[in-house]
């Protein structure tokens, strides 16, 4: 059945608005990530999430997110496996990515982002050595009553068993293969920061890259970003001192 030229033109254009939508939305989404944090966990990541998200980066990705949303494990061991995954479910609503489980997968996600902005948190090695052995190093349950709880509440309780899994993911790529299980070895594992830090400088372009300490404040990342300094203090957050509650918190899926 042939139609009328109106109702062809009006076909015509719901037809070409539809694919402009779908174009825009393919557009948008490939770009939604536009800052990369490529540091270390312990190096003022969680400072680096929440200044990004003040400065309009909302919502930042971060170890945070992962352990809220365990199911995202699919996405991350696709990431580690085939170097892609379904970019616009995992980042939906992001607009940067810092910490683990991300930084490992700094170079892929450029490629994916190839307009994207470099972080990398530095801070000195002995400071970082201490908080990480006294944080992340004993995220787990440390004492057999710990281990014991854990155990128990297992078989009851799904979304405790996917965040072990999302943390047993963070393990491996980060103590077994970034720290080869040596971590202990503090001379070994000076090393393997000062070599990481060493390669991101290598790999990025240097106007992309800012290498950044947070006790530096506002000014170098608000020029690095194009952004206006807040009219507020710079903040310094996750204390070690605060980790293993904020830890529990994340667990049980609440968001700190």
């Amino acid at each position: 059945m042939t139609l009328p030229g109106k109702s062809q033109n009006i076909l015509f254009s719901c037809t070409f608005s539809l694919e402009s939508l779908r174009f825009k939305s393919s557009f948008v989404s490939a770009k939604n990530i536009q800052v990369i944090g490529a540091g270390f966990p312990r190096t003022g990541t969680t400072t680096l999430k929440r200044v990004l998200e003040t400065l309009g980066y909302d919502k930042c990705y971060h170890m945070k997110e992962f352990l809220v949303n365990p199911d995202h494990l699919k996405y991350w061991k696709e990431v580690d496996e085939k170097e892609s995954t379904n970019w616009e479910e995992l980042f939906r609503g992001y607009k940067a990515c810092v910490d683990v489980p991300g930084y490992p997968y700094y170079q892929i996600l450029m490629k994916q982002y190839p307009g994207a902005k470099v972080i990398l948190t530095i801070r000195p090695f002995d400071q970082w050595y201490s908080s990480a052995s006294e944080t992340v190093l004993k995220a787990g349950p440390q004492t057999i009553l710990e281990k014991l709880s854990m155990l128990l509440k297992l078989p009851f309780n799904p979304r405790l068993r996917k965040v072990i899994k999302a943390i047993q993911f963070f393990e491996r790529i980060f103590w077994d293969e970034q720290f080869n299980n040596k971590f202990t070895d503090k001379e070994y594992a000076k090393e393997i920061y000062e070599s990481h830090i060493e390669q991101v400088k290598n790999t990025v372009p240097e106007q992309s890259l800012l290498v950044y300490d947070v006790r530096q404040g506002w000014e170098p990342l608000c020029g690095f970003l194009n952004k206006s300094i807040p009219d507020e203090e710079f903040p310094h957050l996750n204390k070690k001192e605060n980790f293993k509650d904020m830890l529990s918190e994340l667990m049980k899926g609440n968001t700190v």
